[in-house]
């Protein structure tokens, strides 16, 4: 991960994603007018949260992409690079292996 930095409880430390570059119709959208992201990848994840006195481990790990909520976290700068800080409740999904090969493929 690169900082000094480590989750407590359920929390969830995600590096957010770019947001779209363009629209659907090849639109170029400056950074001004760009969505919030709401996708990215999960760098650190505390130990979980506790349910009657037994600890419940998170559902994600390092290395998952994750979609959450909108208007979710605490967005931090550490080290000069953006992150947002999650309860795990925040977390509206995981993409699954197959999705995230083929994305990187894309990308190539």
């Amino acid at each position: 991960m690169g900082m000094d930095l480590e989750p407590l409880g359920d929390r969830v430390i995600v590096e957010p994603g770019e947001g779209e570059e363009k629209t659907a119709s090849g639109i170029v959208i400056p950074d001004t007018a760009k969505e919030k992201p709401q996708e990215g990848e999960v760098v650190a994840v505390g130990p979980g949260r506790y349910e009657d006195g037994d600890l419940i481990p998170l559902d994600v790990e390092p290395g998952d992409t994750v979609i959450y909520s909108k208007y979710g976290g605490t967005e931090v700068k550490v080290a000069g690079k953006e992150y947002l800080i999650l309860s795990e409740r925040d977390i509206l999904a995981k993409k699954k292996a197959k999705a995230k090969a083929k994305a990187k493929a894309k990308k190539k």
